[in-house]
Protein backbone atom coordinates (compact mmCIF):
# COMPACT_ATOMS: atom_id res chain seq x y z
CA UNK A 1 0.00 0.00 0.00
CA UNK A 2 1.38 3.43 -0.93
CA UNK A 3 1.60 5.52 1.85
CA UNK A 4 0.87 9.11 2.69
CA UNK A 5 2.12 11.99 3.98
CA UNK A 6 1.07 15.11 4.78
CA UNK A 7 2.64 18.87 4.88
CA UNK A 8 1.92 21.17 7.69
CA UNK A 9 4.21 24.28 5.87
CA UNK A 10 7.55 23.39 4.72
CA UNK A 11 10.43 25.53 4.19
CA UNK A 12 12.82 22.64 3.26
CA UNK A 13 10.80 21.69 0.36
CA UNK A 14 14.17 20.02 -1.65
CA UNK A 15 15.19 17.98 1.49
CA UNK A 16 11.57 16.76 2.61
CA UNK A 17 10.71 15.38 -1.55
CA UNK A 18 14.06 13.51 -0.99
CA UNK A 19 12.84 11.94 2.21
CA UNK A 20 9.48 11.09 1.08
CA UNK A 21 11.00 9.76 -2.20
CA UNK A 22 13.20 7.48 -0.55
CA UNK A 23 10.69 6.18 2.64
CA UNK A 24 8.66 5.55 -0.69
CA UNK A 25 5.73 8.29 0.88
CA UNK A 26 3.28 10.32 -1.58
CA UNK A 27 3.49 14.06 -0.45
CA UNK A 28 -0.43 14.64 -0.84
CA UNK A 29 -1.28 18.05 0.63
CA UNK A 30 0.90 21.17 1.92
CA UNK A 31 -0.97 22.92 4.27
CA UNK A 32 0.04 26.44 4.56
CA UNK A 33 -1.04 27.53 7.98
CA UNK A 34 -0.87 31.62 6.84
CA UNK A 35 1.32 33.79 4.53
CA UNK A 36 4.89 33.40 6.67
CA UNK A 37 6.88 36.35 7.14
CA UNK A 38 9.75 34.87 8.49
CA UNK A 39 11.12 32.64 5.72
CA UNK A 40 10.01 31.53 1.81
CA UNK A 41 8.16 28.66 2.93
CA UNK A 42 8.56 26.16 -0.29
CA UNK A 43 5.35 25.25 -0.98
CA UNK A 44 5.35 26.40 -4.20
CA UNK A 45 8.05 24.42 -4.81
CA UNK A 46 6.99 21.05 -3.41
CA UNK A 47 3.70 21.24 -4.85
CA UNK A 48 5.74 21.17 -8.18
CA UNK A 49 7.33 19.00 -7.47
CA UNK A 50 4.81 16.60 -6.04
CA UNK A 51 1.51 17.28 -7.67
CA UNK A 52 0.26 17.82 -3.90
CA UNK A 53 -1.99 20.89 -4.02
CA UNK A 54 -1.29 24.12 -1.38
CA UNK A 55 -4.29 24.54 1.04
CA UNK A 56 -5.01 27.83 2.60
CA UNK A 57 -7.61 28.66 5.34
CA UNK A 58 -10.30 31.10 4.43
CA UNK A 59 -9.00 35.00 3.45
CA UNK A 60 -6.05 33.61 1.33
CA UNK A 61 -5.45 35.24 -1.62
CA UNK A 62 -2.49 33.83 -3.20
CA UNK A 63 -1.22 34.79 -6.45
CA UNK A 64 -0.61 31.08 -7.65
CA UNK A 65 -2.61 28.02 -7.90
CA UNK A 66 -4.14 26.23 -4.16
CA UNK A 67 -6.94 25.61 -2.92
CA UNK A 68 -8.98 28.05 -0.54
CA UNK A 69 -10.50 25.74 2.27
CA UNK A 70 -13.64 26.37 3.97
CA UNK A 71 -13.64 26.97 8.17
CA UNK A 72 -14.47 23.14 9.26
CA UNK A 73 -13.26 21.79 5.75
CA UNK A 74 -11.59 18.13 6.39
CA UNK A 75 -9.45 16.40 4.53
CA UNK A 76 -8.39 12.87 4.13
CA UNK A 77 -4.68 10.74 4.66
CA UNK A 78 -5.16 7.26 4.51
CA UNK A 79 -7.38 7.01 8.23
CA UNK A 80 -6.96 10.26 9.18
CA UNK A 81 -8.72 13.42 8.56
CA UNK A 82 -7.23 17.40 9.20
CA UNK A 83 -9.41 19.76 9.96
CA UNK A 84 -9.42 23.30 8.97
CA UNK A 85 -10.17 25.56 12.05
CA UNK A 86 -9.59 29.06 11.03
CA UNK A 87 -8.50 31.05 13.92
CA UNK A 88 -7.48 35.04 12.83
CA UNK A 89 -5.52 36.78 14.86
CA UNK A 90 -1.89 36.70 13.84
CA UNK A 91 -3.26 37.26 9.53
CA UNK A 92 -6.35 37.35 8.99
CA UNK A 93 -6.19 33.79 6.85
CA UNK A 94 -4.28 32.17 10.39
CA UNK A 95 -5.40 28.48 10.21
CA UNK A 96 -4.89 25.59 12.38
CA UNK A 97 -5.44 21.83 11.19
CA UNK A 98 -6.85 19.84 14.11
CA UNK A 99 -5.29 15.94 13.34
CA UNK A 100 -8.25 13.17 14.22
CA UNK A 101 -6.94 9.78 14.04
CA UNK A 102 -9.27 6.79 12.41
CA UNK A 103 -12.03 6.15 15.09
CA UNK A 104 -12.28 10.33 14.92
CA UNK A 105 -10.57 11.18 17.92
CA UNK A 106 -8.88 14.38 17.97
CA UNK A 107 -4.63 13.75 18.58
CA UNK A 108 -3.45 17.07 17.39
CA UNK A 109 -3.17 20.29 16.61
CA UNK A 110 -0.85 21.88 13.98
CA UNK A 111 -1.73 25.87 15.74
CA UNK A 112 1.25 27.52 13.27
CA UNK A 113 2.00 30.93 14.50
CA UNK A 114 -1.88 30.85 16.44
CA UNK A 115 -0.92 29.46 19.66
CA UNK A 116 3.10 28.54 21.06
CA UNK A 117 4.15 27.06 23.76
CA UNK A 118 4.05 29.41 26.28
CA UNK A 119 2.81 32.42 24.09
CA UNK A 120 0.36 33.23 21.05
CA UNK A 121 1.57 34.82 17.70
CA UNK A 122 2.07 38.45 17.68
CA UNK A 123 -0.66 40.77 16.38
CA UNK A 124 1.30 43.46 15.01
CA UNK A 125 2.61 41.93 11.52
CA UNK A 126 -0.20 41.71 9.10
CA UNK A 127 -0.57 45.23 9.74
CA UNK A 128 2.59 45.92 7.82
CA UNK A 129 0.71 44.14 4.43
CA UNK A 130 -2.42 45.34 5.08
CA UNK A 131 -2.43 48.74 6.25
CA UNK A 132 -6.33 49.05 7.26
CA UNK A 133 -5.74 46.20 9.85
CA UNK A 134 -4.04 47.87 13.42
CA UNK A 135 -2.35 45.76 16.44
CA UNK A 136 -5.18 45.78 18.74
CA UNK A 137 -7.52 44.79 15.99
CA UNK A 138 -5.73 41.56 14.94
CA UNK A 139 -5.06 41.35 19.21
CA UNK A 140 -8.57 41.08 19.56
CA UNK A 141 -9.83 38.47 16.55
CA UNK A 142 -6.79 36.29 18.23
CA UNK A 143 -8.43 36.23 21.65
CA UNK A 144 -11.82 35.30 19.76
CA UNK A 145 -9.90 32.42 17.88
CA UNK A 146 -8.32 30.71 21.04
CA UNK A 147 -11.15 31.55 23.58
CA UNK A 148 -14.03 29.97 20.45
CA UNK A 149 -12.17 27.91 18.60
CA UNK A 150 -8.92 26.29 20.32
CA UNK A 151 -9.63 26.42 24.16
CA UNK A 152 -12.88 24.46 23.72
CA UNK A 153 -10.48 21.29 22.26
CA UNK A 154 -9.90 18.60 24.31
CA UNK A 155 -6.90 18.98 26.85
CA UNK A 156 -5.20 15.85 25.84
CA UNK A 157 -4.45 16.97 22.43
CA UNK A 158 -1.17 17.65 21.08
CA UNK A 159 0.54 21.21 19.94
CA UNK A 160 2.63 21.68 17.46
CA UNK A 161 3.36 25.03 16.80
CA UNK A 162 5.14 26.29 14.20
CA UNK A 163 7.83 28.18 16.10
CA UNK A 164 10.01 27.85 19.19
CA UNK A 165 12.37 29.86 21.46
CA UNK A 166 14.73 32.33 19.37
CA UNK A 167 11.54 33.29 16.88
CA UNK A 168 10.67 36.93 15.99
CA UNK A 169 7.19 35.94 15.53
CA UNK A 170 6.62 35.95 19.08
CA UNK A 171 8.08 37.58 22.98
CA UNK A 172 7.74 34.71 25.16
CA UNK A 173 8.15 31.01 23.25
CA UNK A 174 9.56 28.32 25.29
CA UNK A 175 12.33 26.21 24.18
CA UNK A 176 9.71 23.33 24.80
CA UNK A 177 8.63 21.84 21.13
CA UNK A 178 5.53 20.03 21.68
CA UNK A 179 2.90 20.07 24.69
CA UNK A 180 -0.83 19.08 25.70
CA UNK A 181 -3.43 21.75 25.38
CA UNK A 182 -4.43 21.35 28.93
CA UNK A 183 -1.09 21.99 30.28
CA UNK A 184 -1.29 24.99 27.70
CA UNK A 185 -4.17 25.96 29.60
CA UNK A 186 -2.36 26.40 32.83
CA UNK A 187 0.77 27.51 32.03
CA UNK A 188 0.22 29.79 29.01
CA UNK A 189 0.01 33.64 29.86
CA UNK A 190 -2.50 34.43 27.07
CA UNK A 191 -4.82 31.35 27.77
CA UNK A 192 -5.74 32.32 31.44
CA UNK A 193 -9.70 31.67 31.35
CA UNK A 194 -10.51 34.44 33.34
CA UNK A 195 -8.51 37.21 30.74
CA UNK A 196 -11.23 39.56 29.38
CA UNK A 197 -11.23 40.81 26.15
CA UNK A 198 -9.26 44.06 27.00
CA UNK A 199 -7.00 42.06 29.18
CA UNK A 200 -6.00 39.78 26.41
CA UNK A 201 -4.87 42.86 23.61
CA UNK A 202 -3.08 44.77 26.46
CA UNK A 203 -1.06 41.97 27.62
CA UNK A 204 -0.15 40.73 24.45
CA UNK A 205 1.04 43.77 22.45
CA UNK A 206 2.45 44.73 25.61
CA UNK A 207 7.10 44.56 25.62
CA UNK A 208 6.51 43.93 21.30
CA UNK A 209 9.74 44.90 19.58
CA UNK A 210 9.98 46.32 15.66
CA UNK A 211 9.81 42.80 13.74
CA UNK A 212 13.05 42.35 11.73
CA UNK A 213 12.86 44.67 8.53
CA UNK A 214 12.70 41.31 5.64
CA UNK A 215 9.64 40.11 7.37
CA UNK A 216 7.12 42.38 4.93
CA UNK A 217 9.58 41.21 1.75
CA UNK A 218 9.12 37.26 2.72
CA UNK A 219 5.11 37.96 3.20
CA UNK A 220 4.69 38.94 -0.72
CA UNK A 221 7.20 36.06 -1.68
CA UNK A 222 4.59 33.92 -0.36
CA UNK A 223 1.78 35.28 -1.38
CA UNK A 224 3.22 36.46 -4.79
CA UNK A 225 5.69 33.62 -5.63
CA UNK A 226 9.14 33.30 -5.93
CA UNK A 227 12.33 31.67 -7.86
CA UNK A 228 12.11 27.87 -7.47
CA UNK A 229 15.00 26.63 -5.56
CA UNK A 230 16.42 24.70 -8.13
CA UNK A 231 17.23 28.00 -10.35
CA UNK A 232 18.79 29.90 -7.13
CA UNK A 233 21.34 26.94 -6.62
CA UNK A 234 22.12 26.93 -9.99
CA UNK A 235 22.54 30.51 -10.15
CA UNK A 236 24.68 30.64 -6.40
CA UNK A 237 26.66 27.94 -7.38
CA UNK A 238 29.49 29.29 -9.12
CA UNK A 239 33.19 28.08 -7.68
CA UNK A 240 35.23 31.42 -8.46
CA UNK A 241 38.97 31.54 -8.25
CA UNK A 242 40.48 34.41 -5.75
CA UNK A 243 40.94 36.59 -9.05
CA UNK A 244 37.56 35.94 -10.26
CA UNK A 245 35.87 36.42 -7.17
CA UNK A 246 37.75 39.33 -6.64
CA UNK A 247 36.49 40.87 -10.05
CA UNK A 248 33.04 40.02 -9.05
CA UNK A 249 33.20 41.45 -5.72
CA UNK A 250 34.69 44.84 -7.85
CA UNK A 251 32.25 45.48 -10.60
CA UNK A 252 28.80 44.13 -9.27
CA UNK A 253 28.83 45.79 -5.70
CA UNK A 254 27.90 42.55 -4.17
CA UNK A 255 28.04 41.87 -0.40
CA UNK A 256 30.67 39.36 0.44
CA UNK A 257 29.27 37.18 3.43
CA UNK A 258 31.68 34.82 5.19
CA UNK A 259 29.61 32.34 7.10
CA UNK A 260 32.72 30.83 8.94
CA UNK A 261 32.58 30.44 12.49
CA UNK A 262 33.43 34.08 14.24
CA UNK A 263 36.90 33.53 15.54
CA UNK A 264 38.04 31.63 12.67
CA UNK A 265 36.89 35.14 10.74
CA UNK A 266 38.36 37.26 13.13
CA UNK A 267 41.88 35.41 12.76
CA UNK A 268 42.15 36.58 8.62
CA UNK A 269 39.27 37.76 6.70
CA UNK A 270 38.50 39.48 2.91
CA UNK A 271 38.46 43.17 3.35
CA UNK A 272 34.84 44.51 3.71
CA UNK A 273 33.42 40.94 4.02
CA UNK A 274 31.09 40.76 7.27
CA UNK A 275 30.72 37.67 9.04
CA UNK A 276 27.35 35.66 9.79
CA UNK A 277 28.12 32.49 11.60
CA UNK A 278 26.03 29.47 9.14
CA UNK A 279 26.23 27.83 13.08
CA UNK A 280 24.35 30.71 14.82
CA UNK A 281 20.81 32.01 14.25
CA UNK A 282 22.49 32.54 10.35
CA UNK A 283 18.73 32.90 8.10
CA UNK A 284 17.16 35.56 11.01
CA UNK A 285 20.38 37.74 11.09
CA UNK A 286 20.81 37.57 7.04
CA UNK A 287 17.10 39.02 6.47
CA UNK A 288 17.63 41.88 9.86
CA UNK A 289 20.71 43.08 8.32
CA UNK A 290 21.08 43.12 4.75
CA UNK A 291 17.97 45.10 3.66
CA UNK A 292 17.45 44.57 -0.02
CA UNK A 293 16.28 41.06 -0.71
CA UNK A 294 17.60 41.09 -4.03
CA UNK A 295 20.98 42.45 -3.11
CA UNK A 296 23.64 40.31 -5.10
CA UNK A 297 25.68 38.02 -2.60
CA UNK A 298 29.15 36.72 -2.93
CA UNK A 299 30.09 34.09 -0.11
CA UNK A 300 32.75 33.00 2.05
CA UNK A 301 31.89 29.35 3.80
CA UNK A 302 33.96 26.52 4.78
CA UNK A 303 34.22 24.10 1.71
CA UNK A 304 31.58 21.76 1.43
CA UNK A 305 29.06 24.08 2.81
CA UNK A 306 28.10 26.15 -0.14
CA UNK A 307 25.20 24.67 -1.45
CA UNK A 308 23.69 24.81 2.01
CA UNK A 309 24.60 28.09 2.55
CA UNK A 310 22.38 29.61 -0.49
CA UNK A 311 19.62 27.14 0.45
CA UNK A 312 19.53 29.00 3.91
CA UNK A 313 19.59 32.74 2.23
CA UNK A 314 17.15 31.24 -0.16
CA UNK A 315 14.49 30.43 2.58
CA UNK A 316 14.74 34.07 4.22
CA UNK A 317 14.08 35.51 0.49
CA UNK A 318 17.58 35.94 -0.59
CA UNK A 319 17.95 34.46 -4.07
CA UNK A 320 21.14 36.78 -5.42
CA UNK A 321 23.68 34.13 -4.17
CA UNK A 322 26.14 34.95 -7.78
CA UNK A 323 29.07 32.47 -6.61
CA UNK A 324 31.29 31.51 -3.66
CA UNK A 325 35.04 31.72 -3.03
CA UNK A 326 36.28 28.28 -4.23
CA UNK A 327 38.80 26.73 -1.63
CA UNK A 328 37.46 29.14 0.87
CA UNK A 329 39.82 31.85 2.68
CA UNK A 330 42.56 29.58 2.40
CA UNK A 331 42.60 29.91 -1.31
CA UNK A 332 42.62 33.65 -1.04
CA UNK A 333 45.12 33.62 1.74
CA UNK A 334 47.19 31.23 -0.93
CA UNK A 335 47.02 33.49 -3.65
CA UNK A 336 48.68 36.32 -1.71
CA UNK A 337 45.52 38.30 -1.65
CA UNK A 338 44.83 41.34 0.88
CA UNK A 339 43.60 40.08 4.69
CA UNK A 340 42.13 41.66 7.54
CA UNK A 341 41.73 40.70 10.92
CA UNK A 342 39.70 41.75 14.32
CA UNK A 343 41.29 41.74 17.60
CA UNK A 344 39.66 39.43 19.65
CA UNK A 345 40.30 39.41 23.88
CA UNK A 346 39.13 36.71 26.29
CA UNK A 347 37.54 38.08 29.25
CA UNK A 348 40.35 37.97 31.40
CA UNK A 349 42.17 40.08 29.20
CA UNK A 350 39.85 42.57 29.20
CA UNK A 351 39.72 42.23 32.73
CA UNK A 352 43.35 43.12 33.20
CA UNK A 353 43.48 45.64 31.00
CA UNK A 354 40.36 47.39 32.71
CA UNK A 355 42.22 47.27 36.04
CA UNK A 356 44.63 49.39 34.62
CA UNK A 357 43.01 52.01 32.37
CA UNK A 358 39.20 53.23 31.59
CA UNK A 359 37.46 51.21 29.05
CA UNK A 360 34.63 51.90 26.61
CA UNK A 361 32.78 48.55 26.49
CA UNK A 362 29.44 48.02 24.12
CA UNK A 363 27.22 45.74 24.97
CA UNK A 364 24.90 44.44 21.76
CA UNK A 365 22.76 42.15 23.08
CA UNK A 366 18.53 43.09 23.05
CA UNK A 367 17.63 45.76 25.43
CA UNK A 368 15.83 42.82 27.73
CA UNK A 369 19.36 41.16 28.00
CA UNK A 370 21.11 44.09 28.40
CA UNK A 371 18.46 45.13 31.86
CA UNK A 372 18.64 41.94 33.44
CA UNK A 373 22.17 41.54 34.27
CA UNK A 374 25.19 43.62 32.60
CA UNK A 375 28.92 44.78 33.10
CA UNK A 376 28.28 48.32 35.29
CA UNK A 377 29.25 51.46 32.81
CA UNK A 378 28.85 49.15 29.76
CA UNK A 379 26.55 51.01 26.62
CA UNK A 380 24.00 49.02 25.21
CA UNK A 381 24.76 49.12 21.86
CA UNK A 382 22.00 46.14 20.11
CA UNK A 383 22.72 45.07 16.85
CA UNK A 384 19.40 44.56 16.04
CA UNK A 385 19.31 48.02 15.55
CA UNK A 386 22.70 48.59 14.76
CA UNK A 387 21.80 52.21 12.51
CA UNK A 388 21.15 53.61 15.88
CA UNK A 389 23.92 51.96 17.63
CA UNK A 390 26.32 52.92 15.51
CA UNK A 391 25.57 56.60 15.91
CA UNK A 392 26.88 56.11 20.05
CA UNK A 393 30.44 55.26 18.71
CA UNK A 394 33.19 57.68 18.02
CA UNK A 395 35.50 56.68 15.71
CA UNK A 396 38.08 58.22 16.90
CA UNK A 397 38.15 55.75 20.60
CA UNK A 398 38.61 52.16 20.99
CA UNK A 399 35.64 49.79 22.07
CA UNK A 400 35.53 45.81 23.20
CA UNK A 401 32.43 44.68 21.98
CA UNK A 402 30.53 41.41 23.41
CA UNK A 403 26.94 40.13 23.12
CA UNK A 404 26.03 36.80 25.34
CA UNK A 405 28.01 34.22 23.55
CA UNK A 406 30.12 35.78 20.76
CA UNK A 407 28.59 35.15 17.76
CA UNK A 408 26.38 38.88 17.09
CA UNK A 409 29.53 40.57 19.02
CA UNK A 410 31.06 39.52 15.35
CA UNK A 411 28.32 40.22 13.42
CA UNK A 412 28.37 43.83 14.88
CA UNK A 413 31.99 44.53 14.46
CA UNK A 414 32.55 43.23 10.94
CA UNK A 415 30.13 45.31 10.13
CA UNK A 416 31.37 48.16 11.33
CA UNK A 417 34.68 47.34 10.26
CA UNK A 418 33.73 47.79 6.55
CA UNK A 419 32.06 50.96 7.35
CA UNK A 420 35.48 52.66 8.02
CA UNK A 421 34.75 51.62 12.21
CA UNK A 422 38.46 50.10 12.56
CA UNK A 423 39.22 50.18 16.67
CA UNK A 424 36.59 47.60 17.90
CA UNK A 425 37.88 44.92 19.65
CA UNK A 426 36.03 41.57 20.09
CA UNK A 427 35.26 40.04 23.45
CA UNK A 428 35.26 36.23 23.05
CA UNK A 429 31.96 34.03 24.28
CA UNK A 430 30.61 36.62 25.45
CA UNK A 431 28.67 37.48 28.05
CA UNK A 432 28.76 34.22 29.81
CA UNK A 433 32.40 33.97 29.44
CA UNK A 434 32.69 37.47 31.06
CA UNK A 435 29.80 36.33 33.97
CA UNK A 436 32.05 32.78 34.64
CA UNK A 437 35.05 34.65 35.10
CA UNK A 438 34.50 36.38 37.97
CA UNK A 439 36.34 39.43 37.09
CA UNK A 440 33.72 42.02 36.63
CA UNK A 441 31.07 44.24 38.52
CA UNK A 442 27.62 43.51 37.19
CA UNK A 443 24.38 44.78 37.96
CA UNK A 444 22.23 42.96 39.79
CA UNK A 445 19.91 40.40 38.07
CA UNK A 446 16.57 41.02 36.75
CA UNK A 447 14.59 38.71 35.47
CA UNK A 448 13.54 39.31 31.76
CA UNK A 449 9.68 39.13 32.31
CA UNK A 450 9.50 41.58 35.33
CA UNK A 451 10.83 43.68 31.96
CA UNK A 452 8.25 43.37 29.57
Amino acid sequence: MEKQLLLIRCVKCCLTFKKAERNNVKIKYVFETHFHADFVSGHIDLSHKTGAPIIYGPNASPAFEALVAEDGQEFKIGKATIKVIHTPGHTMESTCYLLKDEKGKEIGLFSGDTLFIGDVGRPDLAQKVKADLTQDMLAGYLFDSLHTKIMPLSDDIIVYPAHGAGSACGKNMSKETTDTLGNQKKTNYALRADMTREEFIKEVTTGLVAPPSYFPLNVMMNIQGYDSIDKVLQRGQHALSPDAFEAAANETGAVILDTRDAQFFAQGFIPNSINIGIKGQFAPWVGALIPDIKQEILLVTEEGLEEEVITRLARVGYDFTIGFLKGGFNAWKEAGKEADQIVSVSPEELAEKMSKEPVNILDVRKNSEFQSEHIIDAENAPLDFINDSMAKIDKNKTYYVHCAGGYRSMIFVSILRARGYSNLNDVKAGFKAIKESGKFNLTEYVCPTTLL
